[in-house]
């Protein structure tokens, strides 16, 4: 007899699947490194490094746009299986292409990985936690992603050098595609779920369209319109996308910074400061896995946008030249303001109702993609003729403005709520208009 799936077993499989999600991520986090230095290997060109992480941005942005009409044709756990076998295969394609196909086999990995990262993360967000967990445990579920993410980020970036220089490309290749095979296993074990029946009133509208062409149409604008119905809820994604802007400002800087620090060894101060970043965001996720029920309230819009300002200000911090023991406790602060924003941003998206938390989640990764993709562009040419501490304070601090007028209208809508909303003025219907107001 085939074991009930219980909610007892959906956790415990939940577990197996953040610990495939993690390992896969540590391929990546990995692989991001050895793609780089493998780019220029082949290519000797810096160009092409750059013109490579482009092709992912670009991907990346498409692909969002592309998450919610794909999920909605196809289950989450089929959508998943197939983007980590997909991965899996564009790096064996990589390993065994002949030398004078190296070139577009790479930047076909490279808008691969975009594409299905997006997909991947979308799915899991919009549809398998909402699916997986009750209601009263998505913080814990959140969270828990979220640190195993970090985890596996600290691991991949530490030991890609070693895997490098000690076993070379190959091997690194050949170990990120059976992390993502170890990562498709791991989504097999989910339970097959069925696809929502679509919403007879927002469906309605697309019957007097050609067979499918308005349902197609619609996909886009119906997670606009639910952004522009909710001032909240759009300013979030905008301030989502902002703070894109800002990581993508002291990622760029953090290598020049420790270049101006220690000529001798640069890389020093960047391996500190995001080990130690990493470590402030695993303990923030284990103070919010054990925060009681109640404290969880903190972690909606609000959280989000004081966690955004405490994480900006930390990052500006940062490279203000301040001792390496006051910079340490700053990397620290700034990882764990990263996790409280992160948990309390999903999971206010995953307040909405099921045939707009897809589309809300899609556009949220298109936004963050664009923001950090522009921001690389914009932060590499100031970086050429501004300091790394000017350049990170007005990326960050345009974040730090927006997330002031985002907290001021938070509290503004709590003081003026009316009886039958909750703390963040959405309703306490079921309706979908209840749930989507803010």
């Amino acid at each position: 007899m085939p074991e009930p799936v219980t909610a007892s077993v959906r956790e415990r499989r939940y577990r197996i699947l953040v610990a495939g999600y993690a390992l896969s991520s540590y391929g990546s986090y990995l692989n991001v490194v050895a793609l780089n230095l493998y780019v220029y290997a082949v290519t000797d060109r810096a160009l092409a490094v750059g013109a490579f992480m482009a092709v992912r941005l670009a991907a990346g942005i498409v692909a969002g746009l592309l998450a919610a009409p794909i999920l909605a044709r196809w289950s989450a756990r089929s959508v998943m299986f197939w983007v980590n076998v997909v991965q899996a295969a564009v790096l064996a394609v990589l390993v065994a292409a002949p030398d004078t196909l190296r070139t577009p086999v790479l930047f076909v990995v490279s808008a691969v990985g975009g594409i299905t990262g997006t997909v991947f993360l979308v799915a899991l967000r919009s549809s398998v936690i909402p699916e997986m967990v009750a209601e009263d445990r998505r913080t814990w579920a959140n969270s828990l992603m979220v640190s195993g993410r970090s985890l596996a980020m600290v691991a991949g970036f530490a030991s890609a050098g070693v895997v490098v220089s000690l076993l070379g490309y190959t091997a690194a290749f050949l170990l990120d595609m059976a992390t993502f095979l170890v990562c498709a296993v791991a989504v097999a074990q989910l339970p097959v779920t069925r696809r929502p029946k679509p919403d007879p009133a927002e469906d309605a509208p697309e019957a007097a369209s050609p067979a499918g062409a308005g349902q197609k149409r619609r996909r886009l604008p119906a997670a606009v319109t639910v952004l522009a119905g909710a001032p909240v809820l759009g300013l979030m994604v905008l301030l989502r996308g902002v703070d894109a802007l800002g990581s993508s400002s002291h990622n760029a800087a953090l290598p020049v910074y420790s270049t101006e620090l220690d000529t001798d060894s640069p890389a020093t101060f960047v391996s500190v400061f995001w080990c130690v970043w990493a470590f402030g965001n695993i303990v923030a996720q284990q103070v919010i896995q054990r925060l009681p029920r109640r404290s969880e309230q903190a972690l909606g819009a609000l959280g989000f946008g004081l966690g955004t300002i405490v994480m900006s200000g930390a990052f500006i911090l940062a490279f203000a030249g301040l001792p390496w023991t006051a910079t340490v406790l700053i990397a620290l602060v700034a990882g764990a303001a990263d996790g409280l924003t992160e948990v309390s941003y999903t999971q206010h998206l995953q307040t909405l109702p099921d045939r707009l938390r897809t589309h809300a989640f899609g556009l949220s990764a298109t936004v963050e993609s664009f923001g950090f993709g522009a921001g690389m562009i914009a932060v590499g040419a100031a970086l050429d003729v501004f300091s790394p501490l000017s350049v990170v304070a007005v990326a960050h601090g345009v974040a730090i403005v927006i997330a002031v007028l985002f907290v001021a209208l938070v509290l503004r809508r709590r003081s003026t709520a009316p009886a039958g909303t909750d703390a963040e003025g959405k309703g306490t219907g079921t309706g979908a208009e209840a749930r989507a107001e803010v």
